[in-house]
């Protein structure tokens, strides 16, 4: 399948691609990193794990220049590490970053959320979420998710949910919002560990209003080299092509 290109249709309807990718704190092959981001070509790219210790708005910036992109919220502290880059065409219409209740000795947490407008499409708000390890902490943030957006507000929700597609708050999840990979799959499934992808903890999750066309691993696309998948971090990309209702 030809993934299809961004654009307004001719009712105003807009098609985005979308990126979710879990950088590892840019600790890896940064270039390859930055080559994997590109040859992807996303309009809006949803970060986990961006640095959030050392000079954490400069990383940001940093990976948000050399993508093409700008910073649309998250990143560093006030997010926990979620971040959304997006490029210039993007308008941010309002900014929902929100840091998560935190059990003690567990990592803190964060949802790194803004409500977007690209082109004649309608508005709609974006998450990018990095859960708990812990499956009691991570029910919880399951739950929270889909108060990020409005209940008139179509939403897009992607990131590493540690959790597999079979377990409890996945499928809470699956049943409000839909599983972009499981409605309409494109290349890889497995988005971990890159060099033996054996399970799927990475998503796009889309209200019921955004349309899917595509959802997946971009192991086929022209310019992901596959050196640069087992190089740029530990996880693998999850490329999701949308289409928003005209605004």
């Amino acid at each position: 399948m030809i993934l299809p290109e961004s654009g307004t249709e001719p009712d105003g309807a807009q098609v985005v691609r979308l990126l979710s990718y879990n950088v590892r704190s840019l600790r890896d092959d940064r270039e390859a990193l930055v080559r994997v981001i590109r040859a992807c070509r996303p309009d809006l790219v949803c970060i986990q794990e961006s640095p959030r210790y050392w000079r954490p708005e400069g990383q940001a910036a940093w990976l948000a220049r050399r993508t093409g992109t700008v910073v649309l919220s998250g990143g560093g502290r006030a997010a926990a590490g979620p971040l959304l880059l997006g490029r210039l065409a993007v308008e941010v219409l309002a900014v929902r970053d929100r840091l998560l209740p935190k059990t003690r000795g567990l990592h803190a947490r964060g949802f790194a959320t803004a409500k977007v407008r690209i082109g004649r499409s309608v508005p709609f708000v974006l998450t990018s979420c990095h859960l708990s390890l812990d499956q009691d902490e991570r029910l919880k943030q399951f739950a929270l998710l889909p108060g990020q957006a409005g209940p008139d507000e179509p939403a897009v929700i992607a990131g590493d949910f540690n959790e597999h597609p079979d377990g409890p708050g996945w499928q809470r999840l699956a049943a409000a919002y839909r599983d972009g990979h499981v409605v309409a799959p494109w290349g890889g499934t497995n988005t971990s560990v890159p060099a033996d992808p054996y399970q799927r903890i990475d998503a796009v999750f889309a209200s019921p209003d955004v349309t899917v066309l595509a959802c997946g691993v971009p192991h086929e696309l022209p310019g992901v080299e596959p050196a640069d998948l087992l190089a740029a971090t530990d996880h693998l990309p999850l490329l999701a092509v949308l289409r928003l209702p005209p605004g």
